[in-house]
């Protein structure tokens, strides 16, 4: 079954992306699998049909199933990070999705040199203001990325978002779009231009509207893995 939901997801990937009119870059769309809640097993499944790309909410989760899952993959944090848990994230994720504030952006740059690693990252943008998604405010973007431009083991790689929830994924699309001229307006600036090549956003019951939006990572899990047992303790 994963293995069918995946080639799924993938071919309506490439078919949104063929209806892409705003592509940031020729980079493929990566597809990212949500593992959150899931058994290692079953990501085991994933990678093994060909899932290379594995993303989780919490450190804590994958610090227990990062060496039970026995396959070489590329570990995303997609969730919100407290600094508490920044050592560890640099330690175990390749790249963190979630940066949302100058606090947050200076502790992950302390541990990155601390571990003698460039961390690359994305900044979350909470472009509808939901006060039950992290994310800094599109105005405030300016000033978190001046004091990142001084923040010398971290790599900005681009811009991740999160849409609301709607019945109607269509309603999102006036998010991405806007999302994407915010990642143009970004990628502007001489000291991230050269770095700057995610666009991540969509999720399963939106991600084909993001990719015809211009995203080039899309985070996928219900559609992958069905639904989850949040009564299992991570």
């Amino acid at each position: 079954m994963i293995k069918d939901n995946i080639e799924k997801v993938r071919h309506e990937i490439d078919r949104c992306r063929k209806n892409c009119r705003y592509k940031i870059n020729d980079e493929p769309v990566l597809l990212v699998a949500v593992t959150k809640n899931h058994e290692v097993a079953a990501m085991r499944e994933a990678v093994d049909a060909s899932v290379t790309d594995i993303g989780e909410n919490r450190v804590q989760e994958a610090k227990r199933k990062l060496p039970l899952l026995e396959r070489e993959a590329t570990w995303h944090l997609i969730g919100h990070l407290q600094t508490n848990k920044v050592k560890d994230a640099v330690k175990y994720f390749s790249l963190i999705h979630s940066v949302d504030s100058i606090h947050l952006a200076e502790a992950i740059n302390k541990a990155a040199a601390d571990a003698k690693k460039i961390q690359d990252i994305l900044i979350q943008i909470n472009l509808v203001k939901e006060e039950s998604k992290s994310g800094v405010y599109e105005e405030d973007l300016p000033a978190l990325l001046a004091a990142m431009k001084k923040l010398y083991a971290l790599r900005l790689c681009g811009l991740m978002f999160i849409a609301p929830n709607y019945d109607d994924p269509e309603k999102c699309r006036r998010h991405f779009a806007r999302m994407r001229e915010i990642f143009t307006q970004t990628s502007k600036d001489s000291d991230f231009s050269a770095t700057m090549k995610y666009l991540s956003m969509g999720m399963s019951h939106d991600y084909k509207i993001a990719v015809e939006e211009g995203a080039n990572i899309v985070r996928v899990g219900t559609a992958i893995f069905g639904e989850r047992d949040y009564t299992k303790e991570a």
